[in-house]
């Protein structure tokens, strides 16, 4: 099959989960025999391109073709509608549909690519494929959290979400603290403003409709895009697999300690929660534990102050800095007893969880959404309140009072998923969907 992956970014420029996820896709792909081609967006900030024009450059990673977009959005007719349906990029989609003459595409995600890839392909009979990896269909700040802080709630009210995005600019988010009924006022009188978003949404579930297989990677996803109006057929679950080296019981023994070891792995950022674990430490003072947090400090500088002022003086608590490697994951994994998932949004199904399961590391996670899916409350982790340090601390010291806990936890960890499985699956969609395709040209 000729198979083209588009995605928002991929590496080396960016190596976030969804990057890596399809660069893994991509490569296993192409391993398989299939001629594979990756598009992404590698920027669109002011100066990377000529107003009002895309520029594109070819390269290779790895040996995978991959075309990367650069266009400055801010020179955009209107950048907030071509956020969401930008016209250059349906104008580029439309050239490299033809000149590639794919089988299949296959969208992760969505944002910043917007609805033109979609809609290109189905002006040109090309069948697509959509990996829901994100909410970013359903919301503007992809992450259904609000910029109070709160979690949206379906239905999508627009008015709701013109507050949401409006409160991001600080006399609005002020107004909205201090005067709360002059706010609601104010929101009430912003028409305009809703109807930009619920224009927004219209846009996007049409162009999610033309798809001819949409990909969930947990059940969570597909029952909030259902309680949004999209169909239950539409929907195939495919759990993303991964691949480790096959670990001896020696590599994945834990090394020895007298106290309690527990891990953060990931983005450093206000909706991943890590605050909550450390509030959640700092309400067991006495409790003999260590606690270490591992990823990039430097994208969000006033949270990463935030998280110094709360370690403070408590030499339990350490900012490690970012990981690289396989390698350094093993080692880091050997020497914690159990790894926290404290985020505040919804979680899809982070990688970070299978990675803790792949080195026998249970899992303390929010009870919301992907992530709580994943971790099963008692067997191979536990549930917390998303957001609520008191009961996170509650489970850490259920793991120093119950000795037998963490062992059993341990053992309830299932086998991982593997990225040839996970294939398996994804092959059967794209055939499915050619198939369909071949079978209404031939009708």
């Amino acid at each position: 099959m000729k198979i083209l992956i588009a995605i928002h970014h991929f590496p080396p420029s960016f190596t976030g989960g969804a990057e890596w996820e399809a660069y893994n896709t991509a490569a296993a792909l192409q391993a398989r025999g299939h001629s594979v081609r990756v598009v992404c967006v590698e920027q669109i900030h002011r100066g990377c391109a000529p107003p009002g024009q895309l520029r594109w450059q070819d390269s290779e990673y790895r040996g995978i073709p991959v075309r990367r977009l650069s266009f400055d959005l801010s020179s955009a007719p209107d950048p907030f509608v071509w956020s969401y349906d930008n016209a250059w990029v349906g104008e580029h989609f439309r050239s490299l549909i033809t000149e590639f003459q794919p089988d299949v595409m296959h969208l992760l995600g969505g944002y910043l690519l917007t609805a033109q890839p979609l809609i290109a392909a189905h002006q040109l009979g090309v069948p697509t494929v959509v990996s829901l990896m994100d909410f970013w269909f359903l919301c503007s700040r992809i992450s259904m959290l609000r910029s109070d802080g709160e979690l949206s709630t379906l239905p999508i009210n627009p008015q709701q979400c013109a507050r949401c995005v409006g409160e991001e600019r600080r006399s609005l988010k002020w107004l909205g603290e201090n005067l709360p009924t002059v706010a609601e006022w104010y929101w009430r009188r912003q028409q305009a403003q809703a109807e930009k978003y619920a224009v927004r949404l219209s846009v996007l579930r049409s162009a999610l409709n033309q798809a001819d297989a949409i990909i969930n990677r947990s059940h969570f996803v597909r029952k909030l895009f259902v309680q949004a109006g999209f169909a239950p057929e539409r929907f195939t679950f495919i759990r993303q697999g991964r691949d480790f080296p096959a670990f001896t019981s020696a590599e994945l023994a834990k090394t020895p300690a007298q106290h309690l070891r527990v891990g953060y792995l990931g983005q450093i950022a206000q909706h991943k929660g890590v605050h909550v674990l450390l509030e959640a430490t700092r309400q067991l003072p006495h409790a003999a534990l260590t606690v270490k947090i591992y990823g990039n400090t430097q994208a969000f500088p006033a949270y990463t102050q935030k998280l110094h002022r709360l370690i403070g003086s408590d030499n339990r608590l350490e900012l490690t800095g970012a990981y690289s490697g396989q390698a350094e994951l093993l080692t880091i994994l050997q020497e914690l007893d159990v790894l926290v998932v404290p985020s505040l949004w919804y979680e899809n199904s982070p990688n970070v969880i299978l990675e803790a399961f792949a080195h026998q590391t249970p899992v303390l996670v929010s009870n919301l959404g992907g992530m709580a899916e994943l971790v099963t409350d008692g067997v191979d982790g536990l549930h917390f309140a998303a957001g609520d340090s008191a009961d996170l601390a509650r489970c850490l010291q259920r793991l120093i009072d119950e000795p037998d806990l963490l062992p059993r936890l341990r053992a309830g960890i299932r086998p991982v998923k593997t990225l040839a499985q996970e294939m398996d699956e994804l092959e059967a969609v794209y055939r499915q969907v050619i198939g369909q395709t071949v079978g209404m040209l031939l009708v």
